[in-house]
């Protein structure tokens, strides 16, 4: 009982670690990314791939009020999992430093300088009284001197860079599923079908277009391009994944 006490007494401020060194609230805002629905990014030769699961519960919700997907630069795009509000204040944040690197320097920001810059913003959340960590996680996607560039970012504002990933619900069994079929040599379309494949793994086998968010940011071009549903339902069909059992369309 005493210890359980203790423990409430840690976690109620953000500025003090417990005993064996931990932020409880730090770990809480982990827990909550895990609730949110899953997000995946894949570095390919030539280019990111970035698929987010936005189902959808219930067929009154307006389907474009679902972001899980952002355009943060043209050359760089952004998922998430996690508080939506949370992300929407980073992917803001995002922007910003996005604009303020075009004025100052007349150049794009590079990935790894914007996904530092947000880390450290969502560092500052973890040693300051009064506020509390995001509960959000963001995969960050694009092109930087011509080379595919992938990282995470997490609630303690660590920034990691990755080949492939995914965060929120079902995160180890997509990252299984990934680390058995990744191949770095992939191409930009190969990089589209494993994430739909790793998305459909843990969705019984198979997707629906309306359901799905997935965008590319290619080496050739280096722009952000957010597919539309009829493009995915073309990958979808292709690749034998799409849904056609209607019996179970209200469940969404």
């Amino acid at each position: 009982m005493q210890g359980q006490s203790q423990q409430q007494a840690y976690d109620r401020g953000i500025t003090i670690f417990s005993p064996d060194g931990r932020l409880y609230q730090v770990e809480y805002a982990r827990e909550a990314v895990k609730r949110g629905t899953a997000s995946i990014g894949i570095r390919t030769a030539d280019g990111v791939v970035l698929a987010v699961d936005k189902r959808i519960r219930s067929p009154l919700m307006e389907r474009t009020s679902v972001e899980k997907i952002h355009k943060a630069d043209d050359h760089i795009g952004i998922a998430s999992a996690g508080h939506v509000a949370d992300a929407r204040q980073l992917i803001d944040f995002a922007r910003r430093q996005a604009q303020v690197n075009e004025l100052r320097y007349e150049e794009p920001i590079g990935v790894e300088t914007l996904t530092k810059a947000v880390t450290d913003h969502i560092q500052q959340y973890t040693q300051v009284g009064g506020a509390r960590p995001f509960g959000v996680a963001l995969i960050i996607g694009g092109i930087e001197d011509g080379e595919p560039r992938l990282y995470e970012t997490d609630p303690s504002g660590t920034p990691y860079e990755w080949q492939a990933l995914a965060v929120g619900a079902d995160r180890g069994e997509i990252e299984d599923y990934l680390e058995e079929h990744y191949d770095t040599e992939m191409a930009l379309e190969e990089g589209v079908a494993l994430a739909l494949s790793a998305l459909a793994s843990v969705n019984d086998g198979s997707l629906r277009p309306e359901g799905i968010g997935l965008a590319t940011i290619s080496v050739d071009d280096e722009q952000f391009h957010e597919l539309t549903d009829e493009e995915i339902e073309s990958y979808l069909t292709e690749h034998g994944l799409l849904d056609t059992d209607e019996d179970d369309e209200d469940e969404e």
